[in-house]
């Protein structure tokens, strides 16, 4: 007898399918399962199903002094399964998050600030004593599970006068370690031509479509000769949007240029999630419909690319033997406007309307099913 059937489940290319969920994980996928279940929930051949989202950049240390939200807020509660902080803590409260981390219902994962402070100034790189590599080291060795990478931010009001320093040894820790590298991109120095020249397979660039001087296009409006050899490297886009960090004039020159992100994120906190313009990972990817990105690449942004850069074991995918973090969501027939960080709007006659998040808890071989406001009103109900 399987723990979960979902019938009747549409996926992203519209064919349907059953899944049946076992001991948190996904068991069985056909055209139809007769087999007992302890629960089913049906979703009609009309509502959509896909791996469960994952937002690989935000703020949801509850205990920081700046950027703080709650995980299950802007997680499970909006139809994403795993959050990725990106570098609210250094080493030096990265216990006190991990604690702090376990009580959420969504799958929590940090990108460790190469500051051993954190984010509990602006300035956090400004003084070159707040890296230190052997507390952060010591940091990764304890939390192997925790922590998927390393953050490091690299803009004028960060650095201070210490340019790509920060970089450079972030880059030698990464070495050691070898775990996927953040580098938040704002406002220069350093210059970003600097800053990609150092990067390498597997980096990723976060605000990679802000519309600030420092951007990814040159003076020509054309793609920087540096980024075109970084991404040539394998050096990977994500998004980052967050309340200053997102450009519709550079993304859609981007796609022009045939540029696009592997990763859509948020990076959400309390602040833009209730004031905009980010207000939830579902509205960031409505943004991508406006620009008329394919549904499958927006879900591929969000479930299988983060899962497989940030190397989420058993994550991103609806497959056998992998977990049984799911989003269950509409895509509604329903304009609506759009703005990015710097005002300008854009129009979508579709929005993404997450309705429930399944999420594996595979040490208890149980899930947890919460089912959001909107999921109610569209009357998903699981029977026994």
């Amino acid at each position: 007898m399987y723990d979960l059937i979902i019938k009747n489940a549409k996926l992203i290319d519209e064919t349907c399918v059953d899944i049946a969920i076992e001991q948190g994980q996904i068991a069985e996928i056909a055209n139809s399962i007769l087999a007992r279940s302890k629960r089913v929930l049906d979703l009609r051949n009309k509502h959509y199903i896909s791996a469960g989202w994952i937002d690989s950049h935000t703020h949801c240390f509850a205990h920081s002094p700046i950027y703080y939200d709650e995980p299950d807020v802007i997680g499970i509660k909006a139809g994403v399964t795993s959050v990725i902080d990106a570098g609210s803590v250094g080493a030096l409260d990265v216990a006190e998050f991990y604690q702090l981390a376990r009580q959420a219902h969504t799958h929590v994962y940090s990108f460790l600030n190469i500051s051993k402070i954190g984010l509990i100034t602006q300035s956090e790189l400004a003084n070159m004593d707040n890296i230190d590599a052997l507390l952060f080291e010591q940091a990764l060795i304890k939390y192997p599970d925790f922590v998927v990478g390393i953050k490091v931010r690299m803009s004028r009001s960060v650095v201070g006068e210490n340019g790509v320093e920060p970089l450079i040894k972030a880059k030698k820790i990464q070495k050691k370690c070898g775990l996927p590298l953040m580098i938040h991109i704002g406002n220069n120095p350093p210059d970003l031509d600097e800053i990609a020249d150092l990067l390498t397979e597997g980096d990723i660039i976060t605000h990679c479509f802000n519309g600030k001087p420092n951007q990814i296009l040159d003076k020509n409006n054309n793609l920087r000769d540096s980024m075109k050899s970084a991404i040539k490297r394998g050096v990977i886009l994500d998004i980052g949007h967050g309340g200053e960090s997102f450009s519709f004039a550079v993304a859609e020159r981007a796609k022009s240029l045939g540029i696009y992100p592997n990763t859509i994120s948020s990076d959400i906190y309390a602040k833009n999630r209730l004031h905009g313009p980010v207000l939830s990972l579902a509205n960031i990817m409505t943004k991508f419909i406006a620009l008329n990105y394919s549904k499958k690449r927006i879900i591929d942004s969000v479930t299988v690319n983060p899962a497989q850069i940030l190397h989420l074991k058993n994550k991103g995918l609806i497959a056998v033997g992998y977990d049984a973090d799911l989003t269950i969501f509409d895509i509604k027939q329903q304009p609506t406007s759009l703005s990015d960080a710097h005002g300008e709007v854009r129009q979508s006659q579709e929005q993404f309307v997450p309705l429930a998040s399944i999420v594996a808890d595979v040490a208890k071989d149980d899930i947890h099913i919460q089912i959001t406001q909107e999921g109610s009103k569209n009357e998903l109900r699981i029977s026994s």
